[in-house]
């Protein structure tokens, strides 16, 4: 705990004290029922509390009022149905020590008018949005006194739902909007000066105090800079924060660095793996010494020792480790433990946040349970019986399976082909700026070492081999291997992403790198080959690159590429590849015109698919009890698989991750940790 005193340390704000400064920021998980928390939702908030969390914030862009529209899912504050579920929670929360409160906003124009009950959208000024395309009406100083009278009504619900208090969002939705250049081109009372496009925050703020009186906290968030799309700058940032220390009815700030509204904006706000730690800490600290208020920031604060250093060089009160909590809710109970190499890592890798911006629910990449508290808790309770488990292949399935097996208490031996341990990771890890994927081999190489799970590397076995272990249950988790398939021939000509990405050297030259998955794989190779000097030339069959790829890695890599002098080929799908002299001639088809083009490049590399290297699996199908099935109504549910088709059979044999079918890292471990919880 020492190493960490000032994380770890209490903090008070408004007569309410939390025991530390640890914080998980408001978002929107996609988990909201009918509008409301329900158990699922509830379930992983208490979590962290159960972690020992000091504070966590809900309700991630909760609707005041029925014209701002959900998009994501969100908790609805509008009206008293959410008093009791928000009573229920916050019970549940408090009874483990922690504080909770509710983010509240009205969208404005940065959602869309054929959502909710498909009313028009609004803002300051006629100004289309940049991500949502709405064109929003202007609003009347009526609507301005309406939703000002919104927000009041939606604390004081949250104070009568027993919250410890609201955060007002003040970034790109309407009150932000009203305060940027960007979208606010009023000449009333409420544009030009920043005097008068901060007047309808500060009426809204000073409302909320009035409605719930002294004692319930107040906070809000708001982008203190937005010069990287040249809006509000940080200057006018910092002083919009010397008139909320100096009004009086706010009780902490919570400092976005950066405008989120377009994009790659997005992508800068909650900046991933792409960027370096803290990059807004030292706006933080301005904002800070100019309001006089307790500040709160989660911008890149991925690790408890960066956290420690911000609240204890004063750039912030509370340091948001938001993403860091999905990857491991009880991260403060394992940092108080002396256990802080046992923390799952937050590497950073978004896919939390890209399936939020795809319409899906919140899952962390590498941690299964984050969302699933009710059917795959994060505590995994021994077996009655302990067994053999035998685990053929050690990428992110093989190790998912081992730990989670060894945490069952069976005996459990784990061979890997490879000389090291991580599967696709290892090579997903080389490129470039995706190099912290490397963080979630580490942690399960560390954790099946500490449970005592035998790891035999440069053990490659055909199936039979397995048997000398003596199994009860083997589990084959030997993923997949890249197929080229190109109907016009040529597919030995081309390279796949993973022969670039083990090579010694990355190739150079003209290099068509093509991509049918839509995922990663093919986007960070192109970007690593432009990084090191190839002329990229990135073509698929869909009409935008990366269409698996979500609004915070997807923006990055066309930053990149567009930097680096990359073209696009999109809408052309690859039917053949010709040597020509030292080179190579790409043929591709249009889908729409039919159209051919040919394409002289040095390379082509190609993404399409993989299949399941599962022979071992194959091998052992008919020594085994269950035949290799799976019951998939037992596998979803949570029950033993049964283990009757073959009563002469002396193991169970399983296939998971991309033995199976190509799929995630998620996916796969998904498969692991369910199937083999249950064993």
């Amino acid at each position: 705990m020492s190493r960490y005193k000032h994380l770890l340390s209490p903090i008070t704000i408004r007569n309410r004290t939390f025991r530390n400064r640890v914080l998980s920021t408001g978002h929107a998980p996609g988990y909201a029922e009918g509008g409301l928390p329900g158990e699922r939702y509830q379930l992983y908030h208490e979590e962290k509390a159960k972690g020992g969390i000091g504070l966590t914030v809900f309700g991630g862009s909760s609707n005041i009022s029925r014209d701002s529209g959900s998009i994501y899912g969100q908790i609805y504050v509008g009206d008293d149905a959410c008093i009791p579920a928000f009573r229920r929670f916050a019970d549940r929360v408090h009874a483990h020590g922690a504080g909770l409160m509710c983010q509240i906003t009205h969208m404005g124009r940065r959602t869309g008018w054929a959502s909710g009950d498909w009313l028009p959208t609004m803002g300051p000024s006629v100004a289309r949005d940049p991500a949502h395309h709405s064109v929003p009406r202007e609003m009347s100083s009526r609507d301005v006194a309406r939703v000002v009278r919104a927000f009041a009504d939606a604390a004081l619900r949250c104070r009568e739902g027993g919250l410890d208090g609201v955060e007002i969002l003040a970034t790109t939705h309407l009150l932000g909007q009203f305060l940027s250049p960007l979208s606010n081109h009023r000449d009333d009372d409420y544009g030009g000066a920043l005097e008068n496009r901060a007047r309808f925050l500060l009426e809204v703020t000073e409302a909320c105090r009035e409605r719930v009186g002294d004692e319930f906290i107040i906070g809000v968030r708001f982008a203190a800079d937005e010069s990287n799309e040249n809006g509000m700058a940080a200057e006018e940032g910092v002083a919009l924060a010397g008139m909320l220390g100096a009004q009086g009815a706010v009780d902490a700030l919570n400092v976005n660095g950066a405008y989120g509204g377009t994009d790659h904006g997005l992508a800068e706000t909650f900046p991933g793996m792409a960027f370096r730690a803290a990059p807004y800490i030292e706006l933080a600290r301005r904002v800070r010494e100019a309001s006089g208020l307790p500040v709160f920031q989660a911008a890149r604060l991925s690790d408890p020792a960066t956290a420690d250093w911000a609240v204890a060089e004063g750039m912030v009160d509370m340091a948001g480790l938001t993403r860091p909590h999905m990857a491991d809710p009880h991260l403060v109970a394992k940092l108080m433990r002396d256990e802080e190499a046992r923390i799952r890592p937050c590497v950073g890798a978004g896919y939390c946040i890209d399936r939020i911006y795809g319409g899906a629910d919140a899952l962390c990449l590498h941690n299964v349970s984050t969302g699933r508290e009710a059917t795959l808790p994060h505590e995994i309770a021994p077996a009655e019986a302990p067994r053999r488990v035998t685990v053929i292949g050690g990428g992110p399935a093989g190790l998912e399976a081992a730990r989670v097996a060894a945490l069952r208490g069976h005996r459990v031996t784990l061979h890997e082909a490879a000389p090291g341990l991580g599967g696709q990771l290892r090579l997903a890890a080389r490129a470039g700026w995706r190099k912290d994927m490397v963080g979630i081999v580490d942690w399960l190489a560390g954790e099946v070492e500490r449970l005592g799970v035998s790891v035999l590397t440069d053990s490659y076995l055909e199936g039979a081999e397995a048997l000398a272990d003596d199994p009860d249950v083997v589990v084959v988790a030997t993923g997949g291997v890249p197929q080229i398939e190109l109907p016009g021939g040529g597919a030995d000509a081309c390279r796949s992403v993973w022969d670039v990405l083990g090579a010694s050297e990355p190739p150079a030259g003209r290099i068509i790198v093509y991509d049918e998955g839509g995922g990663h794989g093919a986007l960070s190779t192109a970007d690593w080959l432009a990084e090191n000097g190839a002329e990229v030339v990135f073509a698929t069959p869909d009409y935008q690159p990366g269409r698996g790829v979500g609004g915070q890695n997807r923006p990055v890599y066309l930053r990149n590429l567009y930097r680096r002098g990359a073209t696009f080929l999109p809408n052309m799908r690859l039917t053949g590849v010709e040597r020509r002299g030292n080179g190579y001639e790409a043929i591709f088809r249009n889908d729409y015109s039919r159209t051919v083009e040919r394409h002289a490049v040095d390379l082509v590399v190609v993404d399409t698919h993989t299949i399941p290297a599962d022979e071992p699996f194959h091998a052992l199908v008919s020594a085994s009890s269950n035949l290799g099935e799976v019951d998939l109504g037992a596998l979803v549910d949570g029950r033993p698989q049964p283990a009757t088709a073959n009563p002469d059979g002396a193991f169970s044999l399983f296939r998971v991750g991309d033995a199976v079918a190509a799929r995630d890292v998620h996916a796969a471990m998904l498969d692991a940790n369910r199937l083999v919880r249950a064993l």
